[in-house]
């Protein structure tokens, strides 16, 4: 049971939050922070896309490198959730009953949570 709710709470958690914090909303009718009109909704998608700008200005490689290496940076996270995957696997198939494969196990949820988690908080919200 422990190791089923280490895969499924992290997903469904956000959405739980976002769901109470919207009800809370609606019984004390606050709008929270959402924009009171047009200007106050352009200023804030003004202020994401400079946001944006500068998080892909900090993240830019400095001259142009190769392709491998952009290729790497592309997809080194979902290298390392596929490495965490294995050995997790390798730990539960051969059966080893220590601290290092709940750990691991913790750390599988964490990852599926990357993978299918915002794309799946996103679909409910209907963001």
């Amino acid at each position: 049971m422990s190791a089923l709710l280490t895969f499924l709470l992290p997903a469904i958690v956000p959405a739980l939050t976002d769901g109470i914090r919207g009800l809370v909303a609606k019984v004390t009718g606050s709008a929270g922070q959402r924009p009171a009109n047009i200007a106050e909704r352009v200023q804030l998608m003004q202020a994401e896309t400079a946001r944006l700008q500068a998080l892909a200005t900090l993240d830019a490689p400095v001259g142009s490198p190769s392709q491998w290496v952009v290729d790497m940076r592309a997809s080194y996270r979902y290298i390392a959730i596929a490495v965490i995957w294995a050995l997790a696997g390798l730990a539960v198939f051969t059966h080893q009953d220590n601290a290092l494969t709940l750990i691991l196990l913790d750390m599988c949820g964490a990852s599926l949570s990357f993978i299918i988690g915002e794309r799946f908080y996103l679909k409910i919200t209907g963001k």
